[in-house]
């Protein structure tokens, strides 16, 4: 496995040309590029996946690609089905807490191809537990939809890029705040379970913020 050591400006830099060229990319031979690109931001709080899916916005529209970015956290369940277990479960964080076949219905599906293009930006308000009553947005073609989060390749989402941001056990233990540290268990389970390192198109490790590294994906063994 190799690891590439990168500045975090220049990561940005890399995993824009990465999207573009996706973008950009035909489905297949002969046919035309897909009408929008579903990327997954994924990693645990601790690897801010909704801070790199964010800075990525700026960068894709200034190269002329309509950008949208999602947060998984706004596709959560109702706080009645994520606490039936207690509010400190690790087994339910991992299994229930997302609303997958909501993110599936409202944003992955018809961003997908022969969908509407017509996406929720938000599905729940987890503050105050009822429906975020968002309105649902159009996307202009050739979109580079962001969704960022926890745990989102364990669960068969249809996206076409999926970025994986990965800490050592240690680290991630270091950088979770305490009332988040009962979720370390979950986060143990999905890399050893779904083990994401393997087969995301992008790996990057985030131990140190500061100083990400990038894993050659043709070497990732898990």
């Amino acid at each position: 496995m190799r690891v590439r050591p990168i500045s975090p400006d220049l990561l940005v830099a890399e995993l824009t040309e990465r999207l573009l060229t996706a973008a950009s990319a035909p489905a297949s031979a002969g046919s035309a590029p897909p009408a929008h690109l579903r990327v997954a931001v994924d990693g645990p709080p601790a690897a801010a996946p909704d801070r790199l899916a964010a800075a990525l916005i700026d960068p894709l529209r200034a190269r002329g690609r309509p950008a949208l970015h999602l947060r998984a956290g706004d596709f959560l369940r109702p706080a009645s089905v994520r606490y039936e277990f207690g509010r400190t479960n690790p087994d339910a964080y991992y299994e229930g807490w997302t609303d997958e076949a909501g993110l599936r219905r409202e944003v992955l599906d018809p961003a997908g191809p022969g969908g509407t293009g017509r996406v929720l930006p938000s599905l729940w308000d987890a503050a105050a537990d009822r429906a975020s009553r968002a309105a649902y947005q159009e996307l202009s073609p050739g979109t580079v939809l962001l969704v960022s989060g926890a745990l989102l390749l364990g669960g068969g989402l249809p996206f076409d890029v999926t970025v994986h941001l990965v800490l050592s056990p240690a680290a991630l233990a270091r950088r979770t705040d305490a009332a988040q540290r009962w979720t370390l268990p979950a986060f143990a389970r999905y890399a050893d379970e779904v083990v994401p390192a393997a087969f995301a198109d992008v790996v990057v490790r985030v131990d140190d913020p500061r100083h990400p590294a990038w894993v050659q994906r043709d070497e990732v063994t898990g």
